[in-house]
């Protein structure tokens, strides 16, 4: 197992990665995935259309949002699982967030979907020897690597929670 200490620290990553305390990435995937996918189950279904604020994404939203950049994270790790080094743009999630249709989506089929990404994400962590976690390449003009986005992808998740707990639940 790979030392958490090996984590690409970019100051971006931050806000994600403290948020998770596991030392090996696979088991806060796992807990991640239990963790949310019961948070989800409490949600009242008058809920799935609420915005806390004017110009905030639905509950529905949200959880697109999610579903879309964990498959981005997945695929940035396959890159440079892959021993690509080529740099990888940003996307711009606020575009995609109002291009996504999550808003209209039903509720079943977007927690159907997260369930399908977060097993395949699943799959291809461990799909990859210790050299492909390791290998560095470029995300956003920062130094990224499958290992460190093993950890952003629940650090991801569990920021958002964070938010649904604190904005859309209360």
């Amino acid at each position: 197992m790979i030392p958490k200490s090996e984590i690409i620290t970019a100051e971006t990553y931050q806000g994600y990665l403290g948020l998770v305390q596991e030392n090996d990435f696979r088991d806060a995937i796992d807990k991640n995935t239990r963790q949310f996918r019961k948070l989800l189950e409490t949600i009242p279904r008058r809920k799935y259309d609420y915005a806390y604020a004017e110009g905030k994404w639905t509950l529905r939203e949200v959880l697109q949002h999610i579903i879309d950049c964990e498959r981005v994270f997945a695929y940035r790790a396959l890159r440079f699982g892959r021993m690509d080094a080529t740099p990888l743009a940003s996307f711009d999630e606020i575009a995609w967030g109002a291009h996504s249709g999550g808003g209209v989506r039903r509720w079943k089929d977007l927690l159907e979907e997260f369930n399908a990404v977060r097993e395949s994400t699943k799959y291809l962590f461990d799909s990859f020897s210790d050299e492909q976690l390791r290998f560095a390449g470029e995300a956003n003009g920062r130094p990224l690597n499958a290992f460190t986005i093993g950890f952003l992808i629940p650090g991801h998740v569990r920021h958002h929670m964070n938010i649904i707990r604190e904005r859309y639940l209360k």
